[in-house]
């Protein structure tokens, strides 16, 4: 077992593979992070058109996901691979729609005209994105080394992604940043309400600058992807399986019990921390009154997750992956109750901000290094199959989406009934308490329901095909 591990994946291989996950996350961070802000206070478009695109786009990108992953395993093999074509293919157009994103034609639009662009350009960009993503996922699979190879992969992967994040919410940090300024600025010297849409050219200019930056950044994690990992093809043996048509292999990764209660657990836990970010800027800026912190808070979060994805590596070694995804998960409950509560004490805030990175490193970490535990499962109990993983990857993703997109469109939809206005220097109770009930007593309903399912998952079955190469 020595000898096999150490002619299993390179450590360089893992970095650059690691390095390819950059494009996805920073961009999907920087959407979660300020989309909301730049349509509902920039753009200033009414929340329920705000709603509107952020739904449709997301469940658009959620149902390309299975399409998408059965296209890919249906693919020939190219002298790059493949898997790798759709990455390179895709990449060039993804950036150009994620700058098309952020872009405001003349400085202004009417609604009119604004909510059929912005619904364009991101059900564009979620199409790329999942060109890009899904083989990218499945990618891990076909690396080479045993299970324990995949489970460090994994975890590089999702230490890398942390960066991403703290990438992405520094730069935004900057960019609402720049907003809360001239907003503040504009408050104080109008009467109305709302700010002019005069005062808001710096911030166009900042969003649009800050997406040119993320897009080089996109391209240059592609190139490191590209030149440093080489795809490697599936086993022989696979040569002698068969392939089964959309609806009849769906129907297979449907009714697969482990995956059945895999994806159900973590897709409530995930939505926890969906709604959570969706709310985290506005919540900060009207019911915190820390919005000239955001970015600080963002970072304290961001770095501790980075700091944790390690420990609870080395934890899940020792006590088992579903152990460690319980303890992980629960921490959250009582960071956002400590947060709500007490909104307005800084170092409290950012003490429950080190908290919360400790539990959303383990959303990221261990969905991900169990799923091919039950592909592998899934794969020694029916050999006819070939070549699905990337319809499981695929599938799992979809449904992580689609449960995104309930949360974005629960939370911006809450707050266009309580009253949200565009632009506007203050905000009624309403609104208020309807930020504080979406930063809290919402996740951790979901996270509750979330830890149910993933008590009842079979991890013995897990935990077999897991060890089955050690």
């Amino acid at each position: 077992m020595p000898h096999e591990r150490l002619a299993g994946i390179l450590l360089s291989r893992k970095l650059c593979y690691a390095g390819g996950v950059v494009p996805y996350q920073i961009t999907t961070a920087a959407i979660g992070f300020s989309l909301q802000i730049f349509l509902l206070n920039v753009v200033q478009i009414e929340a329920f058109y705000v709603s509107l695109i952020l739904f449709v786009s997301r469940a658009w990108d959620a149902v390309t996901d299975p399409l998408v992953g059965y296209l890919v395993s249906r693919s020939s093999w190219t002298p790059i691979g493949k898997l790798m074509p759709w990455v390179v293919l895709a990449m060039p157009f993804g950036v150009l729609s994620y700058v098309l994103l952020w872009f405001m034609p003349q400085g202004s639009m009417s609604q009119a005209f604004s909510v059929p662009w912005y619904l364009t350009a991101s059900c564009l960009f979620e199409t790329l994105m999942t060109c890009f993503n899904v083989p990218y996922l499945s990618l891990s699979m076909f690396l080479g080394g045993d299970q324990r190879d995949r489970d460090s992969t994994t975890a590089y992967r999702m230490s890398v992604e942390m960066l991403a994040m703290l990438v992405a919410s520094a730069i935004q940090g900057q960019v609402v940043a720049v907003y809360n300024t001239e907003r503040a600025a504009a408050c104080q010297q109008l009467d109305t309400p709302a700010p002019q849409t005069v005062t808001q050219q710096a911030t166009c200019k900042a969003f649009l600058t800050s997406a040119l930056v993320i897009g080089g950044l996109f391209f240059l994690c592609c190139l490191v992807l590209f030149l440093g990992v080489k795809e490697q093809q599936a086993p022989l043996y696979s040569l002698a399986r068969v392939r089964l048509s959309y609806l009849t292999t769906l129907k297979m990764l449907v009714c697969h019990i482990p995956y059945q209660r895999l994806v159900l657990g973590l897709l409530f836990a995930a939505r926890a921390f969906q709604v959570n970010p969706n709310v985290f800027a506005l919540f900060c800026t009207h019911v915190a009154g820390l919005g000239a912190q955001f970015q600080h808070l963002l970072l304290a979060l961001l770095i501790t997750t980075i700091i944790a994805v390690p420990l609870w590596q080395a934890i899940l070694v020792q006590v088992g992956k579903k152990t460690t995804l319980f303890i992980g998960l629960s921490l959250f409950i009582p960071a956002v109750t400590i947060i709500a509560c007490v909104p307005n004490n800084l170092p409290v805030f950012v003490a429950m901000c080190v908290m919360l990175g400790f539990s959303l490193a383990t959303m990221f970490l261990l969905p991900w290094s169990m799923l091919p535990d039950v592909v592998d499962y899934f794969a020694l109990r029916n050999l006819c199959c070939k070549d699905l993983e990337p319809l499981f990857f695929s599938c799992y993703a979809f449904c992580s989406k689609l449960g995104g997109d309930l949360s974005v469109r629960i939370s911006t939809m809450t707050l266009h009934f309580v009253g949200y206005r565009a632009g506007a220097c203050s905000h009624s109770e309403d609104v208020v308490t309807a930020l504080i009930v979406l930063f809290a007593p919402v996740p951790i309903t979901l996270l509750l329901v979330g830890l149910v399912f993933s008590t009842c998952t079979p991890s013995t079955r897990i935990d077999s095909s897991s060890s089955r190469e050690s």
